[in-house]
């Protein structure tokens, strides 16, 4: 029997159950034990939030790999690679150790049905269970309470912020939302939020199960100057801590100062050069991320960013504002046809000098004809294309060295700029 490609079994999960999204852990639980699944580190770190974790994780992979910890970190979704979700010692889990692990599960799970993710987040497990780690390091997919990640017991349990996304499965308000999130919480152990004012119901759910909580603004914090930032936060014992004159990060700081606090409540050294080192040389595709192109002999500069709900956005905003331009923002811009549209394009708009929109090369995609009457609407400049390629094409165009081209809205989004960048570099 020929046996499958990593590109088999991804076909083979995507029809495995009846609907992409089916919360609940009693399936994945019962896999899991057939397994024999326990925890897949001596230490586990689960990291939830509307924006911020896949950074967060990121932050924090780093803080551990400079202590010489091996680490594993599993997060969603992937940009051009679904191997990018299995990730032991910063490297992409090999599509042979991938479809070993999702043998494993598919030979566990006899008649029990489960979903991509499931499928997925469990093979994970397998993989790290057998790699000998000292940490692991996990990013929710959806939510917290019911999502795959939630069957493990976190050692840390951070939440980033907490904003208003996927309503039809956690709720159209934020304290909906924020009971989902806090349901990765454990008894007595840490619990952290990055969000300036957390829903009642995260602060009740860290009360009822006594897990010590460590909010930002209250037990940590941090404080940002032209050239340099400050962190402030709390050890194991309560004693404060502190570090100054941080180098300035691409990435969101604020994520960072969680990640820091996170750090500090793992008992591991203190070590102030390691540790702000740790946290300059993090990077993570799609986020905030600058590239160089060179088109018709322009060198030119893309940013490219995944934020997709308004929360995202108007981080976005804020940080295009303090870094201006020489020239014109130039948007490259898809979404979802479940995302909120005005909720999105209203802190950037007055930003983007000019638009060029199409659709996502998925079934959920928001027609372009709607992304141009809402941007028209807003009187906007803005032109539609036939996919993102050809968008980001008509931008760089367009663009003069020193413009900057944006490509966000969806992962969709950019990981089709990525797979042109790619397609430029290999010459095709």
């Amino acid at each position: 029997m020929t046996q499958r490609t990593l590109a088999d079994w991804l076909s083979y999960l995507e029809q495995l159950h009846p609907t992409a999204i089916d919360m609940g852990l009693e399936r994945s639980r019962e896999v899991a034990r057939r397994l024999g699944l326990g925890r897949p580190a001596p230490r586990v770190v689960t990291v939830t939030g509307t924006n911020g974790k896949g950074s967060t994780c990121a932050f924090l992979a780093a803080l551990l790999r400079a202590q010489g910890l091996k680490v594993g970190v599993y997060s969603s979704p992937h940009l051009l690679r679904y191997n990018e979700r299995v990730q032991v010692e910063g490297v992409e889990a090999s599509d042979q150790a991938l479809c070993e692990a999702f043998a494993a599960v598919e030979a566990a799970r006899g008649e029990i049905s489960l979903t991509y993710f499931e499928m997925g987040t469990l093979a994970a497990f397998w993989l790290f269970q057998r790699s000998a780690l000292d940490a692991v390091v996990l990013e929710v997919g959806l939510g917290g309470r019911l999502d795959a990640v939630n069957l493990v017991d976190a050692d840390l349990a951070l939440v980033t912020s907490i904003g208003l996304d996927h309503a039809d499965w956690l709720g159209d308000t934020r304290e909906s939302v924020a009971f989902e999130k806090a349901g990765i919480f454990r008894a007595g152990k840490p619990a952290l939020c990055g969000d300036l004012d957390p829903p009642r119901p995260l602060l009740e759910q860290s009360e009822a199960l006594s897990a010590p909580l460590f909010l930002r603004g209250r037990d940590f914090d941090l404080a940002q100057g032209e050239e340099s930032w400050h962190w402030r936060g709390t050890c194991r014992s309560g004693q404060v801590l502190e570090l100054h004159d941080l180098p300035l990060l691409d990435l969101p700081m604020e994520n960072a100062a969680l990640a820091l606090q996170g750090y500090a409540l793992l008992g591991l050294p203190w070590q102030p050069e390691v540790l702000a080192a740790a946290l300059l040389g993090t990077r993570v595709t799609g986020r905030l991320d600058r590239r160089p192109v060179v088109w018709c002999g322009k060198s030119l500069s893309l940013l490219l960013d995944v934020g997709h709900n308004p929360h995202a956005a108007e981080y976005l905003a804020s940080r295009l504002e303090s870094r201006p331009v020489a020239g014109r923002r130039l948007a490259v811009f898809g979404l979802l046809a479940d995302k909120d549209l005005p909720g999105v394009l209203a802190p950037l708009v007055g930003q983007m000098d000019r638009w060029a929109v199409a659709p996502l090369p998925t079934p959920r995609s928001r027609p372009a004809g709607e992304l141009q009457a809402a941007l028209t609407n807003l009187h906007a400049d803005v032109s539609v294309h036939e996919t993102i390629a050809a968008a980001l094409e008509a931008q760089c165009e367009q663009a003069t060295p020193d413009d900057e081209i944006l490509v966000f809205g969806s992962f969709y989004s950019v990981a089709e700029a990525l797979a042109w960048l790619e397609g430029r570099i290999n010459g095709e």
